[in-house]
Parts: C-alpha cells; structure tokens; sequence
C-alpha cells in the first residue's frame, strides 16, 4: 500500500478530533493481508523524534522516505519559500538513518531557481554529495506565470540550467550504482509486481528495484532471492 498525496504530512489537521498521519499509519499496521505501506513524498519537517519513534515500531513500513528537499542551498531555499535550512534536513536524515541501517533515500531537486548562484549550487553540489541520496529526481526551473518566482530577477538561463542538471544527474547515478553494488550476493525479499518479457520485475522492502527470470508466474508475491547481477541501474536475482 502506498500512502500519498498532495501533501500526505497535513493528513488528518482538518479532523475534528486528533487523529494524524502516524495514527491511520499504526491502524493500517495492523490490517491483516497488507505485507507493506510506503508513505509517498513527505515534508522533511515531518520527521520528528515523536514521529520516528511511533514509526520504528510498525514493521510493515517499507524502509524508503522521499524527502522533498529542492535545494541544498538554504538562500535558495528562503528564496522558495521552504521553511527548513539544509542544516536541519541533515538532522533528519541522521535520524532517518540512525533508525533504518538498510534505509532508502530519494529527493526533488530544482536547478536554476531565479538567483541561484554559482556559488549556491556548489553549496547544494557539496550538500547532496555529503547526504548521498540513493536517487535524486532533477528537475530544471521553468517559469509559471502568476508566480512570484516567475518575475523574479536573475533568472537563470537555459544553459547553465542543463550544465547544472546533468552535474547533479551524474552524481546521482554515481550513487545509485554504489548503493547497488552493496547487495550484490545479498538475499534479499522482493515483491514482484509486474512481468518483462522474460523477467518479473519489483522492488525490496526499502524500494531497489530488482528483477528476475521464472518460469512460474510470481506477480504479487514476495520472494526470498540472492542479488546476482546489476544492470541498467536494477539488481538482477535469482532463486
């Protein structure tokens, strides 16, 4: 089951009783047949101590947040609008990684916000090169008309625009294959969703996707299989 939404951390504010998302996350726990719940792109904010303490208690809880962070510059990120400083995602991050040793980390970021500077995206470079995402999603700034960021100035051109986003694209590959190397002749549980030609194709618990030959159909189920192989940024297994 995958928890998501506009903006899955506000779940529940609206309710005249308290009952938020860590609540319905313990009651969906504890429903018989649901073998996992991954919650979707989530506010860093939400990671609190109250919260991760509630969440390592529920075993069905796929060991993968996407944390929506958009820059590693906190100027950039006053100019966004965010309300977090790069200093107090790396606190979640820790927090995330103290209690999950195997967890799966991907983000959002946006390259050429209007007065981003050299200098601010060496920041954000150096500060996602520190975290380590496991996937980084790059997306480049595209004006909006009736935003405020659309008139803003020293906006950013095209060009550096894509010099910046095939940076961060090719550390995010980099990552990527490291992290992958790590389970190669790892067991590991998967759950296959859906067939390839010859493959079954699904992903571990903390979200790698992993793919398999079988002869016998194995759509939506979990199996136990080693890491034999990664190709195109998947693991290959087998029984």
């Amino acid at each position: 089951m995958v928890i998501t939404g506009i903006h899955v951390a506000s779940y529940g504010k609206d309710f005249k009783e308290e009952y938020r998302l860590i609540d319905l996350l313990e009651d969906i726990n504890k429903i018989d047949g649901i073998e996992r719940i991954r919650l979707g792109s989530i506010e860093p904010l939400l990671i609190t101590e109250e919260f991760i303490e509630r969440l390592k208690k529920l075993e069905k809880i796929c060991h993968h947040f996407h944390l929506s962070l958009q820059s590693g510059c906190t100027e950039t990120l006053k100019r966004m609008n965010r309300r977090y400083k790069i200093e107090e995602f790396e606190e979640i991050v820790n927090r995330l990684r103290k209690v999950y040793t195997d967890v799966i980390l991907t983000t959002d970021i946006i390259v050429g916000f209007p007065g981003e500077t050299d200098e601010e995206f060496e920041i954000t470079y150096e500060f996602l090169r520190k975290i380590k995402f496991y996937k980084m999603h790059i997306f480049k700034y595209s004006p909006r008309k009736g935003t405020k960021a659309a008139i803003m100035k020293n906006q950013v051109s095209g060009d550096i625009k894509e010099l910046r986003s095939k940076r961060l694209l090719e550390l995010s590959d980099k990552n990527e294959n490291e992290y992958l190397s790590i389970y190669l002749n790892q067991e590991v549980e998967v759950l296959f969703e859906e067939q390839e030609k010859d493959f079954y194709k699904g992903h571990t618990s903390n979200y790698i996707m992993v793919k398999m030959k079988s002869k016998e159909d194995i759509s939506n189920k979990v199996e136990k299989v080693k890491i034999i192989d990664k190709e195109d940024l998947c693991l290959i297994a087998a029984k």
